[in-house]
């Protein structure tokens, strides 16, 4: 979840690193569980993470990006636990070098913009498109997840733009921020400054330039943490309102620091949850006194609206 913006980095070569899971992994949805492990329990950490359907229903590859060459002997053993504790059999680790080009931008060149009823958002081969009452922003990915094309990033700006019509928001966090599509579409709707983290410093880095490019830098402070510790994030609390699209299992593991750092009132927007995952999501938050405002399904994807 982060970017390779700059000519000398995207050309230094990425890394990838794939397993693929069989049907009879895929029945017990370990694809979604090994994505959350390897994110949060795996060193190094990647930059990125992607799951695909290879086969319909029959097997899906969990992709793991990396800037250097990961030692793969390492790298098994690190992942080999997740497989122990679902008493199944590891398959086997393939490690490649990708293409010297800045592939990651060279597959945004066929993207549409995205309209939502106040924002359009476009990359820099969409810049002269640019529809008259509505706000733009213009959002170069690189390697960083948050063009507005997922669904869950969609459905987390849709929900943005619903709390800034009920009531002013103040004070916003942007949790695994991704390019910061999201702290820039909070800042550009409320002109207020909004706090963005990533574990990712290469994420951070780009939500830095995105928003040097939106004339919103000093709108946006970016920072590198995991989950809240981070001290710009203790003294910034409590935040009106938290965004974090990440993934369900982190998720369920920061409700209550969630809580703790959310302001008396104040909302969250929940998002990177398949339907088969919201049960456990909603049930984590309301543990922590936080309950269902509403809820939207994308496809197999729930965007949650939570308030304390």
């Amino acid at each position: 979840m982060s970017s390779l913006p700059q000519e000398t980095e995207a050309n230094a070569g990425q890394w990838k690193a794939t397993l693929v899971l069989g049907a009879d992994l895929i029945k017990e949805n370990l694809a979604d569980a090994l994505s959350d492990f390897w994110q949060w329990m795996v060193e190094p950490e990647p930059v990125a993470l992607s799951l695909v359907e290879v086969e319909e229903n029959a097997s899906w590859a969990v992709e793991a990006y990396y800037l250097d060459a990961p030692d793969e002997e390492a790298l098994t053993k690190a992942l080999s636990p997740f497989f122990d504790e679902h008493g199944a059999a590891m398959p086997p680790l393939k490690v490649e070098q990708l293409p010297d080009l800045d592939w990651v931008a060279r597959s945004l060149e066929g993207l549409t913009p995205i309209e939502t009823q106040r924002f359009f958002i476009h990359g820099a081969h969409n810049r002269d498109v640019r529809p008259a009452g509505k706000y733009t922003l213009a959002v170069e990915a690189g390697l960083a997840f948050g063009t507005g094309h997922h669904p869950t990033t969609y459905g987390c700006l849709t929900m943005i733009e619903e709390i800034a019509r009920r009531r002013p928001i103040t004070n916003a966090l942007d949790l695994g921020c991704g390019t910061g599509l999201l702290a820039l579409a909070l800042a550009r709707l409320t002109r207020r400054k909004v706090l963005a983290s990533d574990i990712d410093p290469v994420a951070v880095k780009v939500t830095k330039e995105n928003a040097a490019a939106n004339d919103l830098g000093p709108f946006i402070e970016a920072v590198t943490a995991r989950g809240f510790a981070h001290a710009r994030i203790t003294q910034k609390a409590p935040f009106d309102l938290i965004v974090a699209n990440i993934l369900a299992r982190p998720l369920v593991s920061l409700a209550r620091d969630m809580e703790r750092h959310l302001a008396p009132g104040g909302e969250i927007i929940l998002s990177g949850i398949l339907e088969t995952q919201e049960n456990m999501v909603a049930s984590a938050f309301r543990d922590q006194g936080l309950h269902l405002f509403r809820r939207q399904i994308i496809g197999d994807w729930v965007i949650l609206h939570l308030k304390g």
